[in-house]
């Protein structure tokens, strides 16, 4: 997905697989970190007394049967005592996701998870959350709000009974019943022992890999979160009848323009090429970026135009908000050595300036990040969905970003500035490699950078209706509705 790294084996490679099941303590001791996470918001410091505590009870699973309530009612279902079953729905939403892993599909996850704790007051059912499909990051969890780890901790002691329960699988296919890598399957156990199993998820290219299809296939229902993965998906070979949009909610109150003040940019940027602005009195015209440091966010096309098209004298700044994504972090050598071999001539007033924030960021500081920039600029040659895309439209922020694939279910000439792509090339490595995505044009993005500073107020103004579109029709009370509707039809069709 989209603004943050996954630190599992790339799944989407071809895997010869056994049926031979790995130990069902390997399962176990991820819900016991699931509930030491949440249960004692775990510091830094407790993350190699946790490590240690995981191997040791990896191989004494009788340790810790208290925490699996859950699963124990997956092999022994059992009569729950619900006195009002009016106050009580009767029906359960298993929810796996990599709640406690930060990345796309975790940020994702949780935006739908709050929008249905906050709007769904009358639900017609109970709501159970899970971690699963990544590893956990105690950083991130440490950066949620003290509102969201306790509503973590009370959705994971949900309990459920297994022949009234739907299983909604949040994650890329790969860790999917029966996963290709170590982690909680989704569902737990195999497919017909649940009311129905839905898949969430999405791809960054023009298809889905065979194996993926067939993972799919084997879904009561695929949801995924715009037009573009709808015909991509189908065109796959993905059953036609199972394949739902459900569009993603962007949290407009958590990422409201008016409640935050900005962060001081200069204080947690490297600066990499250029030179630092130390008149207090000028102001900068600041472009910012969210990316995972990967060939298919186009940072490249970003770093090009950005160094052809600006020097020193224009009163620029760029700000880029990165991590490693199977690689190391050493990203200011990156980028010089990216401008050395692209042969781009210094300017004679010197390199327009490029920052690099590679310090994690908390959750609840992300709209301060957003409010310290003048502009946003994600030329990707493929999206899911294009999380920081969207928190920078809500944030009122003119929005420059390639006009294909996830992002053309929001990006319009009104609300942003679409960048056109100049053709479809082929993904030559990783596991999407015979795949197609775009070539965002590198001249366009120079024109279109140069076009948002020079007209300030046009740009504020498409903000402005960036903003207004997210919250007509991305907002968490709409998405609610709409994830209920879904799952109120799939009630219709079992019961």
């Amino acid at each position: 997905m989209d603004s943050h790294h996954n630190n599992h084996p790339q799944p989407n490679q071809t895997h010869s697989f056994t049926k031979k099941s790995r130990p069902f303590s390997f399962y176990l001791s991820s819900i016991l970190i699931l509930c030491l996470a949440i249960s004692y918001s775990l510091t830094k410091t407790n993350y190699i007394k946790i490590q240690y505590l995981k191997s040791i009870l990896s191989s004494h699973p009788s340790s810790f049967k208290k925490f699996l309530g859950f699963l124990n009612g997956l092999q022994k279902p059992t009569k729950a005592l619900i006195t009002n079953p009016i106050a009580f729905p009767s029906h359960c939403i298993l929810w796996m996701a990599p709640f406690l892993s930060g990345g796309g599909y975790s940020s994702e996850a949780w935006s739908y998870i709050l929008a249905l704790n906050e709007h769904a007051k009358e639900s017609i059912f109970r709501l159970k959350i899970e971690q699963h499909g990544d590893l956990e990051s105690l950083e991130f969890w440490e950066g949620l709000s003290d509102d969201v780890k306790n509503l973590a901790f009370k959705l994971h002691q949900t309990d459920c009974r297994m022949n009234e329960t739907i299983v909604l699988c949040h994650s890329e296919p790969g860790a999917w019943y029966p996963p290709l890598f170590e982690t909680l399957p989704c569902p737990p156990i195999d497919y017909q022992n649940f009311m129905f199993v839905i898949g969430r998820t999405m791809f960054e290219t023009d298809r889905v890999n065979i194996e993926h299809v067939r993972r799919c296939n084997r879904m009561d229902s695929v949801w995924v979160p715009t037009e573009f993965h709808v015909s991509t998906f189908i065109e796959s070979g993905v059953d036609p009848s199972t394949v739902v949009k459900v569009v993603q909610p962007i949290d407009v109150e958590i990422f409201d323009p008016l409640k935050h003040k900005p962060l001081n940019l200069a204080s947690i940027g490297n600066l990499v090429l250029g030179t630092r602005n130390m008149d207090s009195n000028s102001k900068e015209f600041v472009f910012l970026s969210v990316f995972k440091w990967e060939y298919r966010k186009g940072w490249d096309v970003l770093l090009k135009s950005y160094l052809t098209e600006f020097s020193g004298i224009d009163g620029i700044s760029l700000y880029l908000l990165t991590n490693p994504y199977h690689s190391d972090s050493d990203f200011g050598n990156k980028i010089l050595d990216f401008v050395e071999d692209s042969g781009i001539e210094k300017p004679e007033n010197d390199w327009a300036a490029i920052y690099v924030i590679d310090t994690h960021i908390a959750q609840i500081d992300l709209p301060r990040l957003y409010k310290a920039a003048n502009a946003f600029i994600l030329p990707s040659r493929g999206e899911g969905w294009g999380r920081p895309i969207v928190e920078a439209m809500s944030m009122s922020l003119p929005v420059i970003a390639t006009n294909w694939s996830g992002p053309m279910e929001y990006l319009t000439d009104h609300n942003s500035y679409p960048l056109p792509v100049d053709g479809m090339s082929k993904v030559m490595e990783g596991p999407f490699r015979g795949h197609l995505w775009a070539e965002p044009s590198i001249d366009k993005l120079q024109h279109l950078m140069r076009h948002v500073m020079t007209n300030v107020e046009e740009a504020k103004t498409r903000g402005r209706h960036a903003r207004e579109d997210m919250v007509r029709k991305f907002s968490p009370e709409v998405v609610a509705g709409i994830v209920n509707n879904q799952l109120q039809n799939v009630l219709d069709k079992i019961i």
